[in-house]
C-alpha cells in the first residue's frame, strides 16, 4: 500500500502556508498590503465556494525574492511555528507504516519549499507539491506547472503513480478537505482526518474510515 497524506490540518493543525506568512511577515520579506485579500479567500474556501487559481494568484507576491532567503524563512517557519504544530497522532501514523516498510508521501497544495522541512522532519520519502519557478536564484512569481489544488492533485499523484509504476487501487489518501474529494473518490483507499463539514458527509456516506487528530507536539 503507498500512503499518500495531504498536510495541512491533516498532518499540521491549520495551514503551513499561513504559518509561512506569519514568518515572512515578520522577516520582513512581504508586507502586509501585498496579502490583504488573503482573509477573503479563506472565507470563500470555507463556505464550498474556492477560489482554485488562488496559490497561482498569491505566489506573485513572492516574485523577486532569493531562494535562498525563502529556504532560510521557510526552515525558521517550521522551527518556530509548524513543528509545534504536528500532530502527534499523525507522526505516530507515519513512524508506524514506515516502520512495517510502506511507502509514505506528502501530496499537498503548499508550495515545495515550505513542506520540505516537514518532510525532512518525519522522514516521508517525497512530497508532490505546488513549486515555485526561479529565474538567476530568485522567484518569478510564478508556478513550475500548477497547484496542487483540488482536481490537480489527483492528476499529479497519478503521473506520480505511472512515473513510479503503481496502481492507483493501491493508494491509500488521508486528507481533511472537500477539495480532495476527486482523489480520495478514486483512490484504493480513503481516509478522512479531521474532516470539514462538506468531507465529514461524504465519507459517511462513502464509509470511509474518520481519523481524529488533536494532540499536537508542542513546544
Amino acid at each position: 500500500m503507498i500512503h499518500v497524506f495531504d498536510v495541512d490540518n491533516t498532518v499540521i493543525q491549520k495551514t503551513s502556508a499561513w504559518y509561512f506568512l506569519l514568518e515572512a511577515l515578520s522577516e520582513g520579506i512581504v508586507r502586509f498590503s501585498q496579502v490583504r485579500r488573503l482573509p477573503l479567500e479563506w472565507l470563500k474556501y470555507k463556505v464550498g465556494r474556492p477560489n482554485m487559481d488562488f496559490i497561482e494568484d498569491a505566489v506573485k507576491h513572492l516574485a523577486g525574492i532569493e531562494k535562498s532567503v525563502l529556504e532560510r524563512t521557510a526552515q525558521n517557519c517550521f522551527d518556530r511555528r509548524i513543528m509545534p504544530m504536528i500532530f502527534t497522532g499523525a507522526a505516530k501514523l507515519i513512524g508506524e507504516l514506515l516502520a512495517r516498510g510502506e511507502q509514505v508521501i506528502f501530496a499537498t497544495s503548499t508550495l515545495d519549499i515550505i513542506v520540505q522541512p516537514l518532510e525532512r522532519h518525519l522522514a516521508v520519502e517525497c512530497s508532490l507539491a505546488s513549486v515555485l519557478e526561479f529565474s538567476d536564484g530568485r522567484t518569478t512569481g510564478r508556478l513550475t506547472g500548477s497547484s496542487l489544488f483540488g482536481g490537480k492533485k489527483k492528476d499529479a499523484v497519478i503521473a506520480w503513480l505511472e512515473e513510479n509504476g503503481l496502481p492507483l487501487d493501491e493508494v491509500c489518501f488521508y486528507s481533511d478537505s472537500y477539495t480532495d474529494l476527486p482523489l480520495l473518490e478514486s483512490c484504493g483507499c480513503a481516509a478522512a482526518v479531521n474532516p470539514d463539514r462538506f468531507l465529514a458527509k461524504k465519507a459517511k456516506k462513502h464509509g470511509w474510515q474518520i481519523l481524529r487528530f488533536t494532540q499536537i507536539t508542542g513546544r
